[in-house]
This record gives C-alpha cells, structure tokens and sequence, in this order.
C-alpha cells in the first residue's frame, strides 16, 4: 500500500477504536505508519481524511452486502427483491454496527462544514447511481429513471432503517414484509 491507502486504513482503525471526536491526525498517522505532513498532502485536512475514510469503508461493508441482497433478488419482482433486500438488512447493520455508529458521529461533523458537506456530496451521487445500477441487472424490465428511483429509494431507507437500528439492535423498525405491504397499500394492489 502507498501512504495515501496506508492513511484511509489507518484513520478507519483509529476512528473504530475512538470516534470520530477523539481521532486525532497524530493518531491516524501513527496508524498508518506515516508522517503528519502526509494527511495535508494526501487529503488537504484530517477531516476531508476521516470523510474519505467512513464513506469507503460503510461503502464497501453496507455497499457490499447491499449489493449482494439485491442481486439475490434477481429473477424475482421488483417488490418480491425489495422484500428480501429488507428482511436482509439487519444482519447487514449488525456486521457494520462500529461502522455505523462512527459515520453518525461523523454526519454532524459534516453538517457543519461546507467543504465536508461538497466532499460527501460527490459521493452519495456516486452512492446512487451504484445502488440504481445493482437495482437495474437485478430487474432489467424496469427502465433506467425506475431504477434509478428504486435505488435513491433504498439508500434513504437504509439510513433511516439504520438510525433506528442504531437506537434499539433488537429490534427492527420496519421489515421488508411490512414495506412491501405499504407499498402495495399506496399502489392499490
């Protein structure tokens, strides 16, 4: 690994073990095995790092699995997916809880900065399309704009599902039976 990956591994382990509040530049760097100057030369500021580094790492953990239940989900109707990717989901927040529990802290960092709120910006689109992307070769009858709506849908779900997951683990807010039954109420079918 060159020192930038080295940086991103570093901050994700620093800020697991920490928080976000408490992970220092002098932490991650000694992390990762580099000196201090490396975090402004690589990523400008230790914020724009730790930015990076939660939104690649719940990316490729919640990403991953994501993508993995909507493929499952292939074959079957769009609702019958929708149905399954939910039921699926928390085993997905259980596997990611450290995680996710860093990126909520990290959301209210972001929040109050623009510079942090343009960085995360560029990455939800690319979220987005991703996920509408997974959604689209898993049902390919649905067009590009459906899909596309299918995966924003699904990315918003997530984060709400996932706050709530966060507040009570045993419990799930909502499952894929009961959203698929909503849905069906708000089609009339």
């Amino acid at each position: 690994m060159g020192n930038r990956e080295d940086l991103l591994a570093g901050a994700r382990k620093v800020i697991l073990e920490r928080g976000v509040a408490k992970a220092t530049a002098r932490d991650i760097a000694a992390a990762a095995g580099v000196s201090l100057a490396a975090i402004g030369y690589h990523f400008g500021s230790k914020d724009r790092l730790v930015t990076e580094a939660l939104t690649e790492a719940l990316g490729t953990g919640m990403g991953d699995a994501m993508d993995e239940l909507i493929a499952a989900g292939a074959g079957t109707s769009p609702l019958a997916g929708l149905t399954s990717l939910w039921n699926g989901m928390p085993e997905v927040f259980a596997n990611n809880h450290e995680a996710m529990l860093a990126s909520l802290e990290n959301i209210v960092r972001i929040v109050r900065s623009d510079d942090a709120r343009s960085q995360l910006g560029d990455r939800l689109s690319e979220a987005f399309a991703d996920l509408g992307a997974h959604v689209h070769a898993a049902h390919p009858e649905l067009d590009a704009a459906q899909a596309a709506a299918i995966g924003r849908m699904y990315f918003v779900i997530a984060q709400g599902l996932g706050i709530l997951w966060l507040l009570d683990p045993g419990e799930a807010a909502i499952d894929g039976d009961q959203l698929a039954l909503a849905v069906r109420a708000l089609t009339g079918k």
